[in-house]
């Protein structure tokens, strides 16, 4: 049974390690025609374009792509046994069906462990790269606003901003109010706030200060301020591709500040949270789906259980960007959204498991 274990675990990865390569191939091809008038308007160096953006891009996509291609690498090569009458062979020297999933399991769990790391703790630090690749060279300066920040910076302390341009540091229609037992203390607003970065202060003009004293209030006008806040021009500028260039701590970080600072896009940032846990997953789930599915030796050959692979791939894909929209537009818990593909394909992969043939 080893020799059968080497053997699947041999075809498992050399079948996923071509099947990826032809992929990624296809991909930068269809990159570098979409980016060439990018790179050549900004004149990007070609060392920069291979070693910095592509050496940075391919491992993103490749553990991006490593669920389905090991969906389809195990139909493909499981098919081509099935087809052979291997199977048929194996189960009947009184090997089961579970012991000849063992070789699967292993393969799957180690793709899922690697994929967790990966994405978790390497490619984070990959994609700061490449995201400031793009930032540079690709993405156009200056067309970038973030757009409706609500945020608490400190206990009782809640800015309000109607948009941002990250490329100059200036805000416009800006509030800052201090409330106390639910107490409206003071109220802070300017027409345009803007970023100091070499002394490190905040510029508001024709801004307003109210205080509140009971029935009471005092009013300040002018033409321009100088001040400084709990807050930086940092806190205006997390998208969410810069979530991609936070590692595992780095990002529960971020999104416990987050939280304290009542963040209105919160979500987007758990359900990356979750992703980076589920996805790499989905991995063992996949292997058992495809496993299940191609086992069978039926008239149609490989080419019936490569086209329910793809089926059987592109559902997943949809009921994941279903189920993250429900989180991002609902109150539905960005961890049970996230899980939720996994949890129904759990179920289908149970359900081909049973009635496969043994």
């Amino acid at each position: 049974m080893k020799i059968i274990d080497e053997y699947i675990i041999k075809k498992f990865l050399g079948t996923f390690i071509f099947a990826i390569s032809v992929i990624m191939v296809i991909v930068v091809v269809f990159d570098i025609s979409e980016n060439i008038e990018d790179f050549i308007s900004s004149h990007a160096p070609l060392k920069e374009i291979i070693f910095v953006f592509y050496a940075n891009f391919l491992p993103y996509f490749i553990n991006l792509f490593s669920p389905l291609i090991i969906f389809i690498s195990v139909i493909i090569f499981t098919s081509r046994m099935a087809y052979n009458t291997e199977i048929v062979a194996i189960l009947s020297n009184g090997i089961s069906f579970k012991r000849l999933m063992l070789p699967y399991l292993i393969s799957s769990i180690c793709v899922c462990i690697l994929s967790f790391c990966l994405m978790n703790f390497v490619i984070p630090n990959s994609n700061s790269k490449r995201i400031k690749f793009e930032d540079t060279y690709i993405r156009s300066s200056g067309k970038y606003y973030g757009t409706s920040f609500h945020k608490q910076v400190a206990p009782g302390t809640f800015i309000f901003l109607d948009n941002f341009n990250r490329d100059n540091n200036t805000g416009y229609q800006f509030f800052i109010e201090e409330i106390d037992n639910n107490v409206l203390k003071s109220k802070l607003s300017a027409s345009l706030i803007r970023w100091d970065s070499l002394r490190n202060r905040w510029i508001l003009e024709n801004y307003i200060l109210r205080r509140f004293n009971g029935l009471n209030e005092s009013m300040i006008k002018g033409a321009r301020l100088d001040t400084t806040f709990s807050f930086t021009c940092k806190d205006f500028k997390i998208k969410i591709q810069d979530l991609d260039a936070m590692n595992f701590s780095e990002l529960n970080k971020f999104i416990s500040e987050e939280k304290t600072k009542g963040n209105e896009k919160i979500v987007f940032y758990e359900v990356e949270k979750h992703k980076r846990t589920a996805y790499p997953f989905a991995t063992v789930i996949l292997t058992f789906i495809g496993f299940s599915l191609s086992s069978r030796k039926v008239r149609g050959g490989i080419g019936m259980h490569i086209g329910a692979g793809i089926v059987i791939s592109f559902a997943y894909i949809l009921f994941m960007q279903v189920s993250v929209t429900f989180a991002t537009n609902s109150n539905l818990p960005a961890l049970i959204a996230v899980w939720i593909p996994n949890a129904m394909f759990g179920i289908l992969g149970l359900y081909l498991m049973k009635i496969a043939p043994k």
